[in-house]
C-alpha cells in the first residue's frame, strides 16, 4: 500500500510553529531508527526493549509533542527499506497519532491497512524476530483500541462531512468486526498457543518460565506472544460488544489464578482482570469478580509507584479507579466483605463508604448510585454495525453503552426486592414462614416467590457450567419453618497489624525529621 501525505491533517500549521513536513528527519530520529532497526535484526531484546520504551517516548515528548514523527518513506532509506521495519515503525507512527493529535479517517484506514499487512507478515510469512512482551502487548492493545475508537467515530454521523461519508461507504471493509476477531482468532490458532499452555500444564513447555521469550536465540516469541495476547484481546472485543459469556470462553486457556505471562506487563495485566471482572460482574457472578479485583487492587497499591515514569501510569491510575468503583458494585449487590483484604477495604471505604451504605437502602437514590458508577466503571461499548447511509444520519454511538446499563439497571432493580429478605434472615436462626409475611407485610405465597428469587439471584453458573452460592447468608425451608445458615467469616488479623506497622514506622519517620531544639 502506498503511504499517504499526511500534511492535511488537522495539525498541519502550529501557532509559532513551523509546518510539519513529514519528509524532514532530524538527526535524533535517524540514530534511533538505525539503532532500532540494528537491534532487531541481532534479536537484541534488551536494547529493543530500552528504545522501544524509554526512548521512543523521549523523542515524542521532546520533538513530537505537537506534529506525527516523520513519514515512514522518509525513514526507509536508513533502514535498507526494510518490509518488516517498515509495517512496526508505521505501528508505532500511527499510536503516536491516536495518542497524542486527532487522526483523520482517512489515516484511520491506513492503520487498519497497515494492521492487516503486519499480521499477514506474522501469520504467514517467516517472522525470526524477537521483540519485547510489552511491545507485542501494545500491538494487540492498540488495534483493539483504535477498532473501539472507530466505531464510536462512525457512529456519530450527525456532523460527517460528504467526503467522510464516501470515504466510509468506499472502505466499508475497515475496522470490520469480522476482520478485527478473525485475525485475533487467526493469531491464537496459528500460534498453536492453547496446546502450548496445555502441555506446560504437563510439563513439556517452558512458555510461562521464559515469559514468552527464546532465550536459545532459536525461534521467533512474535506469533507465540501475539496469540497468546490475542485471548486477552478477544475478551475485551467480547466485553465491548455486551458478549460476557464468550469473552470469558476465550480467555480460559490462561490460568488467572496463577502468575503468567499476561502478568509481566503491567497494562496486560490490569486490562485482563478488569475486563475478566466485568464480565463476571454482568452474568452476576459476583464472588469471582470481587475475588479478582481484590487481588489486582492490592497489586496495584503494592506495585503503583515502581511505574510512576512508565507511560502507562496514567490508565494504571484510570483504571484503578474504576475497578474500585465495580468493586463497590459488587459488594453492594453481594456483600461478601470477607473475601476483601483490610487495605483495600480500607481505600474501598475512603473512595465509596458512604455511598455504598446508601446503595444498600434500595430506593431511587440508590438507583441513581447504581446508575453513576456503572456509568464511570464499565468499558466504552461499541455497535459494530456500519449505519445505514439510506436513513437520515443520525448519531447512534451511545446505543449499544444505554442497552448494557438499562440491562444492569434491570438486574438491580430485581434485586432491590431482596433487600427486606436478607435483613431478616441476618437477624434470625429460624423463624416461620407465617411470621416474616407478617413482617415483610406480603401474603405466604408472595414471600414463598421472593425466597425462591432470592436464592435464584443469589446463584450463577460458573465457567465449568457448575452452579455456585454467591449468597453471605443462605438458608433452607423445612416444612413451614425458614432455617438460617451463615457462614462465618475467619478473621485476618495480620493485615491489620502490617498496616499498622507501616504507619507507626510513617510516624517514627516523621518524629526523626524533627529537628529538636
Amino acid at each position: 500500500m502506498a503511504a499517504a501525505s499526511y500534511e492535511d491533517g488537522p495539525y498541519q500549521q502550529q501557532p509559532d510553529a513551523s509546518p510539519y513536513d513529514p519528509n524532514f528527519v532530524p538527526d535524533s530520529v535517524k540514530s534511533f531508527v538505525v539503532h532500532l532497526y540494528r537491534h532487531i535484526r541481532e534479536k537484541n531484546v534488551y536494547e529493543i526493549h530500552q528504545m522501544y520504551e524509554t526512548s521512543f517516548q523521549t523523542l515524542s515528548e521532546r520533538m513530537f509533542k505537537e506534529t506525527p514523527w516523520p513519514s515512514v518513506d522518509a525513514v526507509a532509506a536508513y533502514v535498507d527499506n526494510d518490509h518488516v521495519f517498515r509495517l512496526l515503525y508505521r505501528e508505532m507512527w500511527f499510536r503516536h497519532l491516536y495518542a497524542g493529535l486527532s487522526p483523520t479517517l482517512r489515516q484511520r484506514i491506513d492503520s487498519w491497512d497497515n494492521y492487516c499487512s503486519l499480521f499477514q507478515v506474522v501469520l504467514h510469512g517467516v517472522v525470526n524476530m524477537q521483540l519485547p512482551n510489552q511491545w507485542l502487548w501494545d500491538m494487540v492493545d492498540e488495534f483493539v483500541y483504535q477498532f473501539q475508537a472507530f466505531c464510536q467515530y462512525r457512529a456519530k454521523m450527525k456532523n460527517k462531512t460528504a467526503e467522510e461519508i464516501a470515504l466510509l461507504k468506499q472502505y466499508d471493509q475497515a475496522w470490520n468486526v469480522y476482520g478485527v476477531l478473525n485475525f485475533l482468532q487467526a493469531l491464537v490458532e496459528k500460534s498453536t498457543i492453547i496446546q502450548i499452555l496445555e502441555r506446560e500444564k504437563e510439563g513439556l513447555e517452558e512458555f510461562t518460565a521464559t515469559d514468552g521469550y527464546d532465550y536459545s536465540g532459536g525461534s521467533s516469541n512474535v506469533l507465540k506472544v501475539l496469540g497468546y495476547f490475542s485471548m486477552i484481546g478477544l475478551l475485551r472485543v467480547h466485553c465491548l460488544l455486551g458478549d460476557y459469556h464468550t469473552g470469558l470462553k476465550c480467555l480460559r486457556p490462561i490460568d488467572i489464578t496463577q502468575q503468567g505471562v499476561y502478568t509481566s506487563v503491567i497494562g496486560s495485566h490490569i486490562t485482563t482482570i478488569y475486563h475478566y471482572g466485568f464480565a463476571n460482574l454482568m452474568l452476576r457472578r459476583y464472588v469471582e469478580a470481587i475475588h479478582e479485583f481484590n487481588k489486582i487492587l492490592l497489586y496495584i497499591y503494592k506495585t503503583k509507584q515502581y511505574h510512576q515514569k512508565s507511560p502507562q501510569y496514567e490508565q494504571i491510575l484510570k483504571k484503578n479507579e474504576q475497578m474500585y468503583a465495580l468493586l463497590a458494585i459488587s459488594l453492594s449487590l453481594c456483600p461478601q466483605v470477607k473475601l476483601v483484604e483490610e487495605t483495600v477495604n480500607f481505600q474501598l471505604r475512603e473512595k465509596y463508604g458512604e455511598k455504598m451504605t446508601r446503595m444498600q437502602r434500595y430506593d431511587d437514590e440508590a438507583f441513581a448510585l447504581y446508575d453513576e458508577l456503572f456509568s464511570y466503571a464499565c468499558p466504552k461499548f461499541i455497535t459494530p454495525s456500519a449505519p445505514s447511509f439510506e436513513e437520515p444520519l443520525v448519531n447512534y454511538n451511545q446505543d449499544a453503552y444505554r442497552l448494557q446499563l438499562k440491562l444492569f439497571l434491570y438486574e438491580v432493580k430485581q434485586q432491590q426486592l431482596l433487600a427486606g429478605v436478607r435483613t431478616f434472615l441476618k437477624v434470625y436462626s429460624t423463624i416461620s414462614l407465617g411470621k416474616l409475611a407478617n413482617y415483610m407485610e406480603v401474603d405466604e405465597s408472595t414471600l414463598r416467590t421472593i425466597l425462591m428469587t432470592y436464592k435464584h439471584k443469589t446463584h450463577a453458573v460458573d465457567s465449568d457450567g457448575k452452579i455456585t452460592s454467591n449468597a453471605d447468608v443462605d438458608f433452607y425451608i423445612d416444612e413451614d419453618m425458614i432455617r438460617v445458615v451463615e457462614s462465618k467469616p475467619a478473621k485476618k488479623y495480620g493485615d491489620y497489624f502490617l498496616r499498622q506497622i507501616v504507619k507507626l514506622e510513617g510516624i517514627m519517620t516523621d518524629i526523626d525529621r524533627i529537628k529538636l531544639e
